[in-house]
C-alpha cells in the first residue's frame, strides 16, 4: 500500500469529549470502520464502543452533564438538515432528542444538568430560532431571527443562555445576548453597535462553578481574538491581560479559577495556564506543531490534540501519556513544513511550504484553503503529503481573509470577495517560480469548498499562469448558489459582498467564476457532493455546461454526500482521481525511491 493512502486508512481519533459531571465517560470520533463515526468511551473499565453507523458517517455529537445520554445530529447523506437524537451512554435504541421540533440544519446545542436543552436551528423560512426543550413538555421558542444566530453557553444552573447573534447585519461579527429560559433579556454585549469599524464577538463558556454567572468571552477590541470576562448579571467586565502575539483563545480550568489558552501565531500553537486572580501566565509544554483543540480535566492535566505537517496527529496528556492510541497501522510520517513571507498587495503573506526529496524547481500544487475564515497550519493533512509524495512541492497560502493573524487581515475580503485573496496567492506565486522551488509551467491550482471556489475564479481571472485546476466542492455560479445555499450562508454571502444578487450585481458578478468561463485556458477537474448545502450542485451544474458549452469541457466527479465526505475509501478515490488528472496533463514528476510502509493486516 503506498504511503499517501495508508496516511488515509490508518485509524485515528479525535480528541474525546467528557461528561462535565461524570468525567469518565467521554465521547470522540474516530474512521476505524472506514467512515467517521462516534465512539463512547468509559474510561473506569476501558470499554468503547460504537455509537453510530451510517453510510455517509457521523462526527457531531455530544455528552449530557451526567454522562447517560449521548445526543448526536441526524442528517440525510451529508445534507445537514436533520434531527437531534439520543441513546443511552452504555448502548441501546435511538430515539428522537427533541420531540415536535421539525428537522432543520443545526445552529448549536447545549444541555443542562436538569434534562433541559437549548436548541438552535435555522430554516429558509424560519430564519434563526432557538427552543427550550424540556422533559416531557412540548419545545418552547425563546428566540427567532431572519439573521444567523445560534445557541452559545448554558450557565451551570441553568438559568442563563448566551445567545449569539447577527441582528445588525454583518455575519462575520456577532453580538451577545443573554437570556433567561423564558427569553427575557438579561444583557447585552453589542461590540459593533454605534462604532466606526464592525468588531465581533464569541462564547467561550460560562464558568463551570454552581452559581457563578461570569462568561468567558473571546472579542477584537485590540485587533486580534483574544478573551475578557463578562457577567451579564452584574454587567461588570474583566480584560484580561495576556501578553502573547497572535490570535488569543481560552477554556475554563473545571474549578473555574484559571484558563486554559491556546495561543495561535504564525500557523503554530502553543498553550498556556492563565491564573484569573494573579494574572499568572504559565506555559504548558508542547512540541512544536498544532493544537487542534484542547481540554482541562478535574484532576488539572490537559488533554490535545497535537499534530505537525511531518507528525501523524496523537491525543496527547501533559501527565505524558498518550491518551488514546487507536489499534492498527499507524500513518506514515511525511516532510515538516517551512513558513516564508512574501509581501503583497495587502502586506506580508505568510505561505507553508512543503517539498519532495531532490532539486526544483518542482511542478507545484497551490493548496488552497476554505472558510474562508480559517488558516493552513503546521498541522498533518494527508492531502499535500500524498502530492509531495507524487513529486510535487506544495504551497499553502494564508491569504486576507484567514484567521490567525488579526483582524485586520480577516476582515480585508469585503466586496473584492476573491480577488483579494488571489492577488496574494499570486505574489506567492510569483515568489516560488523566482526562487525556483516551481516549474512555471506546472502550476496547479487546488483546493476545496472556498479554496474550490478560488481555483476556479484563479483559472478564469488569472488564465495566463494556471496550467491545471483541481476544485472540490466549490462555489462555482456565485449568484445561483446564493440562491440555493443554507440561509447560514447567504447572511455571510451578504456581509462579504455587502448585500444580495439583486441589490449588488455587480460585486457578485466580478466575483462569480462563471462571469469568467470563457478565459479558462488549462484543464479543469471538479468534484461534488450531490447533497451539498454549502456548495450546492445546480451551480456547478451551470459552470460545467457553459465551460462545455465553448468547447472547454472540464472532467467532474459527483458523488452521493454533501459538503465532502466522511467515508476514507471515497476521499482516497477522489484524491487519486485528482493525482491521476494531473498526470494526464502534466506528466508525473521523477519521484525518488521512497520505502512503503505495510498496511494493516487482514
Amino acid at each position: 500500500m503506498p504511503n499517501w493512502e495508508q496516511r488515509f486508512r490508518a485509524p485515528r481519533v479525535g480528541l474525546p469529549d467528557w461528561a462535565e459531571d461524570a468525567p469518565d465517560r467521554s465521547l470522540f470520533v474516530s474512521n476505524a470502520t472506514g467512515t467517521f463515526e462516534l465512539y463512547a468511551w468509559d474510561r473506569t473499565t476501558g470499554t468503547q464502543r460504537q455509537v453510530t453507523d451510517r453510510p455517509n458517517g457521523t462526527t457531531d455529537g455530544t455528552l449530557t452533564p451526567d454522562g447517560e445520554w449521548i445526543w448526536w445530529f441526524s442528517d440525510k447523506d451529508g445534507d445537514e438538515f436533520g434531527v437531534w437524537l439520543r441513546q443511552p451512554f452504555g448502548g441501546g435504541p435511538d430515539e428522537p432528542a427533541t420531540p415536535g421540533l421539525a428537522a432543520s440544519y443545526p445552529a448549536g446545542l447545549v444541555l443542562g444538568r436538569d434534562g433541559t436543552a437549548v436548541v438552535g436551528r435555522s430554516t429558509d423560512d424560519e430564519g434563526s430560532t432557538l427552543h427550550v426543550v424540556r422533559p416531557g413538555a412540548e419545545p418552547a421558542e425563546i428566540y427567532r431571527h431572519p439573521e444567523s444566530a445560534g445557541v452559545g453557553a448554558l450557565s451551570h444552573d441553568g438559568t442563563l443562555i448566551a445567545v449569539e447573534h447577527t441582528e445588525h447585519g454583518d455575519a462575520m461579527h456577532s453580538a451577545l445576548r443573554v437570556v433567561r429560559p423564558d427569553g427575557s433579556k438579561v444583557a447585552e454585549l453589542d461590540d459593533s453597535a454605534g462604532g466606526t469599524e464592525e468588531l465581533g464577538l464569541t462564547t467561550l463558556g460560562f464558568a463551570p462553578v454552581a452559581g457563578d454567572s461570569r462568561l468567558l468571552v473571546g472579542h477584537q477590541r485590540r485587533g486580534r481574538w483574544e478573551p475578557m470576562i463578562w457577567d451579564p448579571v452584574s454587567g461588570r467586565t474583566t480584560d484580561l491581560e495576556i501578553d502573547l502575539p497572535g490570535d488569543v483563545g481560552a477554556e475554563w480550568y473545571p474549578d473555574g479559577s484559571a484558563l486554559l489558552v491556546v495561543h495561535s501565531h504564525q500557523a503554530r500553537s502553543e498553550m498556556w495556564r492563565y491564573e484569573i486572580a494573579s494574572g499568572t501566565l504559565v506555559r504548558v509544554e508542547t512540541p512544536e506543531g498544532s493544537v487542534s483543540g484542547a481540554t482541562a480535566r478535574p484532576d488539572g492535566t490537559v488533554e490535545y490534540l497535537w499534530s505537525s505537517a511531518a507528525r501523524p496527529p496523537q491525543v496527547r496528556s501533559t501527565s505524558g501519556a498518550v491518551v488514546l492510541d487507536p489499534p492498527g497501522a499507524k500513518a506514515p510520517e511525511s516532510v515538516p513544513v517551512e513558513g516564508v513571507w512574501v509581501e503583497g498587495p495587502g502586506g506580508a503573506v505568510h505561505a507553508l511550504v512543503q517539498k519532495p526529496a531532490g532539486t526544483g524547481p518542482f511542478p507545484t500544487v497551490f493548496d488552497v484553503h476554505g472558510g474562508p475564515t480559517w488558516h493552513d497550519s503546521d498541522a498533518f493533512a494527508g492531502q499535500p503529503a500524498a502530492w509531495v509524495d507524487h513529486g510535487y512541492a506544495v504551497v499553502r497560502v494564508n491569504y486576507r481573509g484567514s484567521t490567525g493573524y488579526g483582524r485586520a487581515w480577516t476582515d480585508a475580503l469585503k466586496h473584492r470577495v476573491g480577488l483579494i485573496e488571489l492577488e496574494d496567492i499570486g505574489a506567492v506565486r510569483e515568489w516560488a517560480v523566482a526562487s525556483g522551488l516551481a516549474d512555471p509551467e506546472r502550476l496547479v491550482l487546488a483546493g476545496g469548498s472556498w479554496g474550490g471556489y478560488l481555483t476556479l475564479l484563479g483559472l478564469g481571472t488569472q488564465p495566463e499562469v494556471w496550467a491545471l485546476g483541481l476544485a472540490a466542492v466549490p462555489v462555482a455560479d456565485y449568484v445561483t448558489a446564493y440562491h440555493d445555499e443554507m440561509e447560514a450562508l447567504k447572511s455571510m454571502d451578504r456581509t462579504l459582498l455587502g448585500g444580495t444578487p439583486e441589490e449588488v450585481p455587480e460585486r457578485y458578478a466580478a466575483s462569480s467564476p462563471i462571469s469568467y468561463v470563457d478565459d479558462v485556458r488549462a484543464p479543469v477537474y471538479i468534484s461534488a457532493g450531490m447533497n451539498d448545502p454549502r456548495c450546492p450542485i445546480q451551480q456547478v451544474e451551470n459552470y460545467v455546461e457553459r465551460l462545455a458549452q465553448r468547447g472547454h469541457p472540464p472532467e467532474v466527479y459527483r458523488y452521493d454526500a454533501g459538503h465532502g465526505s466522511l467515508v476514507v475509501e471515497e476521499r482516497i478515490k477522489q484524491l487519486r482521481l485528482e493525482i491521476e488528472f494531473a498526470s494526464r496533463h502534466l506528466g508525473s514528476p521523477q519521484v525518488p525511491e521512497v520505502p512503503q510502509v505495510p498496511g494493516p493486516q487482514g
